[in-house]
């Protein structure tokens, strides 16, 4: 059997999740709801350019809202799914710079310094 699977928002994913408007985080919290349930889609995809990381992937009002996650599979009882942080951006493009502090993120939490 597989273990269940939690979402984790570490604190910078939370303020930018509790900053985003109601609308994109409903679409958001709905993505999230999916992904726990096992079901895959492009609202969470890996990034092709990255190290292990995903991203949670919303469009709201023209905006593409992006909140940046990676696997943790170390835990006995449950996978997760940490979040990093996130952005919002006007076009569908990820910026490798937001990619690289995810990467450095994981790296941080890994070594247990997060």
């Amino acid at each position: 059997m597989e273990k269940p699977i939690e979402v984790n928002l570490l604190p910078e994913a939370e303020e930018f999740v509790d900053k985003i408007e109601i609308s994109a985080r409903k679409k958001l919290f709905f993505a999230i709801r999916k992904t726990r349930s096992r079901i895959f889609g492009e609202w969470f995809e890996k990034l092709k350019s990255s190290k292990d990381i995903y991203e949670f992937r919303i469009k709201d009002s023209n905006k593409f809202y992006r909140l940046f996650a990676f696997w943790d599979s170390t835990q006995e009882k449950e996978t997760l799914i940490v979040c990093s942080h996130g952005l919002i951006k006007k076009t569908n493009r990820t910026p490798k710079k937001e990619i690289e502090k995810a990467e450095m993120i994981k790296e941080k939490y890994f070594k247990g310094l997060i």
